[in-house]
């Protein structure tokens, strides 16, 4: 086992992932920008290493930066949690060079999964159900044409490389077309330097559904069930759960068979996520995530199976000591992403100070976060501040314990988007199931929910703006005692 992990990453994740070492006995060193020298994350490993400026360009994207520092702290693996370089694999290779564990798949595991066009081919060699889509990148206009005219709208334009829905697009008529396949090349070639694109079939009504797989470097691989991820703004998740509503036995047999064999297709070692797109009754492979995912722990709730441990085990050649008999799924837990953002301006950034923070508790509450009163996010990286996850014994109890934990969250000095989960988990279309990835823009009244429900809570928030404001607590201290002079 190894003694010494340098945790490349920042936040909850890095927080996460640190605890599993502590837990282990295994030595955690942390690597910090310059707005995070203060960070939680910084302070909780047993060692830290200043790694550069504030962008992530000169600091958490550094390869041969962080490389040298694990050298320097003798750290035989390194761990990447999510984001960043996590599924970059000429950090990977890097890694490997450099005689340091890189712990997640291969660097050819992590190159072919990064390519969306490689994937779906390699999906449909092995006979696994792919999307209608072109076979491979998007020539030229007229390619383009041909095939959706073959195919029919609406499509769907990606990038070949990439996530997070960088540089996705819908067209639904031909006139669309060019500047919708000109914009996404140009996103593409942005973000991730690369402007190869495809088009797939948009399927009516689609959820986003995930298996979680767990593969050992000696050929054992199997998964832990499936989470609904279909709750999404801009193609980015904002609240999971597992099991997934729509799940029978049946269906959970035969997608996580699918899974395993993506899984093998792709020699996949570690921990990672088979992506599917769920339409009308019909499942289709959708892509590779090849990390731990933001919302593993809800799978970690409803199976007991700690995902970083076991990434930890793996990694050091450990061969898997669950079977698919063990697993069973516990309950219902759902995960609710808190961000700092406005979700009344198209859930735009808002980075700032903790004015006040105070998480929920209770039964079947857990908080993974990265901050603390008085912490300043930064406007640098992700506005994510932590993950509420809810566990209950049925999906009915963990909705109902999901509003009494959101409703007890306090965090004060930044917008947040705790009002609008709040209208999503009371919503009564999201509490019957009945979801698809457009549920957002569907539901309209969303909106005008959390707005009334802004308004319900506005003195509670104005009294919380008191409590934790030094100058408007003291101005309210000095208001009373003028009024009780005043009476006296």
């Amino acid at each position: 086992m190894f003694k010494k992990i340098l945790v490349a990453n920042r936040g909850e994740i890095a927080i996460r992932v640190m605890r599993a070492c502590r837990e282990m006995g295994i030595m955690s060193a942390a690597v910090y920008s310059d707005v995070d020298r203060q960070a939680l994350f910084a302070n909780y490993a047993d060692e830290a290493y200043y790694l550069g400026p504030s962008p992530a360009s000169e600091s958490y994207l550094n390869i041969a930066k962080i490389i040298a520092i694990a050298k320097e702290a003798q750290a035989e693996a390194i761990h990447p949690g999510y984001g960043f370089l996590a599924e970059n694999p000429n950090f990977a290779v890097a890694c490997e060079q450099e005689g340091i564990k890189f712990i997640g798949p291969s660097s050819r595991t992590l190159e072919m999964a990064g390519n969306k066009i490689m994937t779906r081919q390699i999906m449909a060699r092995a006979g696994l159900p792919v999307i209608p889509g072109t076979r491979g990148k998007i020539k030229d206009l007229a390619h383009a044409t041909r095939f959706c005219k073959s195919t029919g709208y609406p499509v769907i334009i990606k990038p070949a490389f990439g996530g997070g829905g960088i540089g996705m697009k819908v067209i639904e008529r031909e006139e669309e077309l060019l500047s919708a396949l000109e914009s996404s090349q140009t996103m593409a070639r942005q973000a991730f330097g690369d402007d190869e694109i495809f088009i797939e079939k948009y399927l009516p009504k689609p959820r986003h559904i995930e298996f979680q797989i767990l593969a050992d470097e000696r050929g054992n691989i199997l998964h832990l069930g499936e989470r609904e991820c279909t709750i999404q703004r801009r193609h980015q998740k904002i609240l999971e759960e597992t099991p997934s509503p729509i799940m029978t036995r049946a269906l959970r047999q035969e997608m996580g068979r699918v899974a395993v064999a993506a899984a093998r297709a792709l020699n996949y070692t570690n921990v990672g996520t088979i992506e599917f797109i769920y339409s009308e009754g019909q499942f289709y492979f959708l892509e590779v995530n090849a990390r731990i995912q933001v919302e593993h722990a809800i799978t970690e709730i409803v199976t007991g199976v700690d995902l970083v441990k076991e990434q930890i085990r793996i990694a050091a050649g450990l061969p898997l000591d669950i079977y698919p008999e063990d697993i069973t799924l516990n309950g219902w837990a759902i995960e609710c992403r808190i961000n700092a953002e406005d979700p009344l301006n198209n859930f735009a950034p808002c980075p700032g100070k903790l004015a006040g923070y105070r998480s929920p508790g209770g039964i079947g509450i857990r908080v993974d976060s990265g901050v603390h009163t008085r912490y300043t996010i930064p406007p640098f990286y992700d506005p994510m501040i932590s993950k509420l996850i809810i566990w209950g014994r049925d999906r009915q109890e963990t909705i109902e314990r999901a509003k009494r934990a959101l409703y007890e969250y306090i965090i004060v000095g930044v917008r947040t988007n705790i009002p609008f989960l709040k209208a999503v988990v009371s919503n009564p279309s999201f509490i019957k199931g009945e979801m698809t990835t457009h549920f957002i823009e569907e539901e309209r009244e969303l909106f005008q929910d959390m707005l009334r429900i802004i308004e319900k809570e506005k003195s509670l928030q104005e009294k919380l703006e008191v409590i934790f404001n030094p100058r408007r607590k003291m101005a309210a201290i000095a208001m009373a005692l003028e009024a009780y002079r005043g009476q006296a």
